[in-house]
């Protein structure tokens, strides 16, 4: 975990996130890279900083101002800084970032949606969730402290599905938590809880996973089974993988890790596959 990329658009949510990421940072010695999307309109990019309309000289300005003011909190005086500004949307200049900067984890604050809101509009950390290739963590909260001791990990447990538990079990590793694994019986995908255990033993077999424990929790839908039973064992944070999926697929269709995105309070994070 050497360098942790934090988008902010200057909010308390953002903060937040940004805590979190100093907390994780201040451990492991790892550098932060503070990104603002400013998600200027086309007409008033020139591409040109000499010639760039007066009201994309204010708004850089503003984005200066408060990359100053933040840059002045005592909480980050004892981590690398850096700060970029992006001029896209907030999910393609993520992607950008995190490739050109090798980044490992990005942490981002939400607030999450619901009802309409979230059903035509999404929020900006949702689409980051769907369209990012490294882990996103998302913080909904403000802590003090940072410390994750059980962390409960959901999965059907297929073979597609091994590339984001490996990342899981590594960050797993690296914030020291034991990983309670976790598979959800629903009425139109039950297994008996011998057939979920041979399931996930299967599944873990070789991949080198310590400190677990494999659980079979059975609920209406995955999601309401993954928040019960997070619930049920005090968890500090969710983790699952996403697929994902844009367009009108996902639309129809939605996504699990999305969804907790909105609706989970603790933090959530997500492996793509």
């Amino acid at each position: 975990m050497k360098r942790i990329l934090v988008p902010t658009d200057f909010s308390d949510q953002a903060e937040n996130a940004l805590k979190v990421a100093v907390h994780i940072a201040e451990k492991h010695n790892a550098e932060i890279y503070l990104l603002h999307s400013m998600e200027l309109p086309s007409n008033l990019i020139t591409g040109e900083e000499n010639n760039a309309k007066p009201e994309t000289v204010f708004f850089l300005k503003m984005a200066e101002k408060n990359f100053d003011a933040l840059r002045e909190k005592d909480f980050l005086k004892n981590v690398a800084i850096h700060q970029a500004l992006g001029h896209g949307e907030i999910y393609d200049d993520i992607k950008e970032a995190a490739a050109s900067k090798e980044v490992d984890l990005v942490v981002m604050g939400s607030h999450g949606a619901s009802g309409f809101k979230e059903m035509f509009i999404g929020s900006n950390t949702e689409k980051v969730v769907r369209t990012s290739s490294i882990p996103v963590l998302v913080i909904k909260n403000n802590y003090d402290s940072f410390n994750i001791n059980n962390f409960v990990f959901a999965s059907d447990f297929t073979e597609s599905g091994r590339k984001a538990f490996d990342s899981a079990q590594k960050f797993a590793k690296v914030m020291d938590a034991k990983l309670h694994l976790l598979h959800v019986n629903t009425p139109s995908g039950f297994k008996t809880t011998p057939d979920a255990h041979k399931l996930m033993e299967h599944f873990v077999k070789g991949m080198g996973v310590e400190n677990y424990t494999l659980n079979v929790y059975n609920d209406i839908s995955v999601e309401k089974g993954i928040l019960g039973f997070a619930k049920y064992t005090n968890a500090d944070m969710i983790g699952m993988s996403t697929h994902g999926r844009k367009g009108i697929a996902h639309f129809f269709n939605g996504s699990i890790s999305e969804d907790l995105v909105n609706h989970a309070q603790m933090p959530v994070i997500t492996f793509k596959i």
